[in-house]
């Protein structure tokens, strides 16, 4: 197989490699640090499965994701990220996401994922299922947090957690002005009106 890590951080790529190459069913292993030189990656070379991290310093990992779904439909991707499944997995199978595991895992159940995508099935763990379970049961309704684009939700998530503005702005890599606009969005989209009651309802739906 060959499989194109894309991570931000050098130690985290490095540990990835690592176990892919003790795995001894890795040929080609390379690496990416940014969406945009993860596209580049891609388009010059044909990959067995992407491993891709959701929070990158250019884009929203999700948006990466959209994009590499976009150019080369059928390469596998599966998600990584340091955020419980609960966060941001619904939305990256919705987005085309093989699976998703986060950087807790064991090293073993990274490859069993890496295997199981790269034969074209999904790799759910079973709190994923359950999440899925529920998002797509037949008399589920629809939840504010669900009605908001990748970008609102993410700044939910970060403003939820206890970052300012300009924190979260940093780690979009986003003017603080972008940012301000997609909290108007998501307050009136989710009928809240300031960032404590955006906290709580983050805290009681499991988003914090």
């Amino acid at each position: 197989m060959n499989i194109l890590i894309v991570d931000d951080h050098a130690i985290v790529r490095q540990g990835l490699r690592q176990i892919l190459a003790e795995s001894g069913k890795i040929d080609l292993i390379a690496e990416a640090e940014c969406g945009a030189d993860a596209m580049r990656k891609l388009r010059e070379d044909e990959w067995s499965v992407v491993v891709l991290d959701i929070s990158l310093p250019d884009r929203n990992g999700i948006e990466v994701l959209k994009q590499i779904k976009k150019e080369r439909p059928k390469t596998p991707v599966l998600m990584l990220s340091m955020h419980e499944e609960g966060l941001y997995a619904v939305r990256a199978l919705k987005a085309g996401a093989s699976g998703y595991i986060t950087k807790q895992s064991a090293p073993s159940e990274l490859m069993t994922a890496i295997n199981q995508v790269a034969r074209g099935r999904k790799y759910l763990t079973p709190a994923l299922a359950e999440a899925l379970a529920d998002c797509f049961g037949e008399d589920h309704e629809r939840l504010p947090h669900e009605t908001l684009s990748d970008r609102e939700y993410q700044t939910l998530c970060l403003i939820a957690s206890g970052k300012s503005l300009t924190d979260a702005a940093e780690e979009m890599c986003l003017s603080v002005k972008t940012v301000s606009v997609y909290r108007s969005r998501l307050l009136e989209k989710m009928k809240l009106k300031n960032n404590a009651e955006l906290t709580h309802y983050a805290i009681k739906n499991g988003l914090a």
